[in-house]
């Protein structure tokens, strides 16, 4: 059995607790011992060559388990995950241990080379590679069935037997950092690259993006408050203020592009190779033949999975539009009981009344797209897709497409079915802030209200324990392990590609949205921020070089509101005074510059290249280099065959 970890020896030097593994409670003896023996096995035999201690606590019965690793082992992990870091000559450069000496900052007794997101990241990659051999089950757990090549990881996740991994947190790394972060108001740059050092690039990339919007509708927020003020009903000048809106959103995408190049440049991600994906934990299917590794694995038929897809989850989508769509014609029954109640009584509660359908509407808009959400994440799962970006963009899909008809489906009834200026004003503004108002509480406010109750307690119970002892490594982990979990940045994606949508489809009618935009994503910056170091376990590092699908996803609403400006722009008074005989001039009209607006915006995002010029040269400066030395390689093994 492997060495118990004390409450004083925590700290030693070669052992340095990076990494947590909870096993579920009266997991047997012997699968503990066979699991813990494959972690410190060295590579050859199949093992993971890291460092593994229990945690003892003073009552046992915990099966918690701390990972760690030696230094030359992390730089060896680091080679093999492909990690990129600066040389000495200010390049970046994909990590080899044999040309160690040439990375900045490196030093043989330096173990702050790799920051600990890095190196956690190391040891999940490493853990998740345990493979079974001949093993055909996990040692004591008969109907765990393995087979060679199976992750070890993987099987005992789906089995129960694993509960959780997760990393540790680094405490007076963590303090500086919400110093630094949110310890104070002020207004200034978000600490992007600590975030990095310390979440990893995803979770920095996310929090790059919530600043970078923020700073972009300032703009639109100052320009829309003079038109709020001033020119209500000057549709006129709306025309002015449409065109600008639909220009700044393609404008800032293509601007975040090679903003998001430049700073996975220096973070190495821009240049990290993309990894052969392995199935995920839930794929399950009948043993056979991976055709490109030639090793054993489940296999699942495309067809079924076709079927399941086409005949039970696309008609339980659309039953859910459907029912999105009742619900907001219910929505309208009581906006026009609230308008004949203002109509009898002309007070000023009738005129507050007015404002509570809206409300109503918006709750329940929020309670439908978190139901929703679990839905779709279970009907995903039920289609068994292999990879875990298939699973992802079929959620996304999902999610997407409900949540855009959902909230913006009734904006788009009251402008084009019912011509109802003002209601869409008040419709638009009750939406946005009320959505606000309540991600806000769900999302941090709730858990780190919860979190902190929670920590109360912890303590109180640890206080009970024996006071002679060293209890801060014990505390630490029992508290993060109750810790809520982090599922990444869906969530806040999905929360800012709404509020993007609120800005921009129908600007023209109600231009003080992006100033409640702006107001709400200063708070949501505290407030994730808050919640990313006081609520949640800290979550593994993940390298990733741009936002993903959301880049799509967010200029397929930009090209949505360049439709919808123009329809309401074509709609107004004003522009209808300009064609009295003929309305299809009108509609040809508007349709013509719909056309133009569009092809404009096509051309600027063809024109703003993704990446920087000295980004461009930098790039083809390494392919270059990578080729060279590939084509010396082969003339060093040709010569060499041919000496022989």
């Amino acid at each position: 059995m492997v060495e118990s970890l004390s409450f004083s020896d925590t700290f030693e030097p070669n052992f340095r607790p990076l990494v947590a593994i909870e096993l579920a409670k009266g997991t047997k003896e012997e699968t503990i011992e066979w699991f813990t023996k494959r972690i410190v096995d060295k590579k050859a035999n199949g093992g993971a060559q890291l460092l593994v201690k229990p945690l003892v606590t003073e009552n046992g019965g915990e099966n918690i388990y701390l990972v760690g690793a030696s230094h030359l082992r992390l730089l060896l992990g680091a080679e093999a995950v492909g990690l990129v870091k600066e040389c000495n000559d200010n390049s970046m450069r994909t990590f080899t241990y044999s040309s160690r000496k040439t990375f900045k900052d490196f030093a043989d007794d330096n173990h702050n080379f790799l920051t600990m997101s890095e190196c956690q990241y190391i040891i999940k990659h490493e853990l998740e590679n345990l493979r079974a051999k001949d093993e055909k089950m996990i040692p004591g757990y008969p109907q765990a069935k393995l087979y060679p090549g199976k992750s070890i990881v993987r099987r005992l996740l789906t089995n129960g037997i694993l509960v959780q991994i997760f990393p540790l947190h680094d405490r007076e790394e963590l303090k500086k950092l919400r110093h630094s972060w949110y310890g104070r108001v002020k207004v200034g740059y978000q600490p992007l690259d600590e975030i990095r050092c310390y979440f990893g690039e995803t979770i920095a990339l996310y929090f790059g993006f919530l600043e970078y919007f923020t700073f972009a509708l300032i703009p639109m927020a100052v320009i829309g408050i003079p038109y709020y003020v001033f020119a209500w009903e000057d549709y006129d000048k709306y025309v002015m203020f449409a065109t600008f809106n639909l220009l700044w959103s393609t404008v800032i995408l293509e601007v975040w592009k090679r903003i998001c190049a430049i700073m996975t440049y220096r973070w190495g991600t821009l240049l990290m190779k993309r990894q052969f994906e392995e199935p995920r934990p839930g794929f399950h299917g009948v043993l056979g033949i991976n055709p490109v590794t030639g090793r054993e694995e489940p296999v699942y038929s495309s067809i079924k999975r076709q079927i399941r897809i086409y005949l039970v989850s696309l008609p339980f989508v659309c039953l859910c539009l459907y029912f999105s769509l009742y619900v907001m014609m219910i929505y309208f029954d009581l906006e026009q009981w609230a308008l004949d109640y203002h109509e009898e009584n002309e007070s000023n509660f009738s005129s507050l009344m007015l404002f509570v359908p809206s409300i109503i509407y918006a709750v329940v808009i929020e309670i439908m797209n978190r139901v929703y959400r679990y839905a779709a994440e279970f009907l995903t799962s039920w289609e068994n897709h292999r990879l875990e970006s298939s699973y992802q963009n079929h959620l996304i899909l999902k999610v997407l497409v409900f949540n855009f008809l959902n909230c913006f489906a009734s904006l788009f009834y009251i402008a084009f079915v019912l011509f109802d200026m003002k209601l869409l004003r008040q419709s638009l503004a009750t939406l946005l802030i009320t959505s606000q108002i309540l991600n806000q509480f769900a999302e941090s406010l709730l858990p780190y209200w919860l979190q902190k109750r929670h920590k109360k307690r912890m303590k109180k119970h640890m206080c009970s324990l024996k006071t002679d002892m060293d209890l801060s490594l014990v505390e630490q982990v029992n508290l993060e392990k109750e810790m809520g979990t982090y599922f990444g940045t869906f969530d806040d994606y999905l929360e800012l590609f709404l509020q993007f949508g609120y800005v921009s489809l129908f600007s023209c009618v109600y231009p003080l949205a992006a100033v409640f935009a702006v107001l709400n994503n200063i708070t949501e910056i505290y407030s994730d921020a808050l919640k990313m170091c006081r609520v949640y376990k800290r979550p593994f590092a993940e390298p990733t070089a741009n936002i993903g699908v959301w880049q799509l996803a967010f200029e397929t609403m930009s090209v949505i509101s360049v439709v919808t400006n123009c329809i309401l722009i074509g709609m107004s008074p004003q522009v209808n005074a300009l064609f009295p005989d003929s309305k299809m001039d009108l509609i040809l009209t508007v349709a013509l510059a719909e056309h133009l607006l569009l092809a404009i915006k096509f051309i600027m995002a063809f024109v703003i290249p993704d990446k920087p010029r000295d980004i461009q040269i930098k790039l083809a400066k390494l392919e270059f280099e990578s080729l060279e030395a590939l084509k010396q390689q082969v003339r060093t093994t040709d010569v060499t065959t041919t000496t022989v």
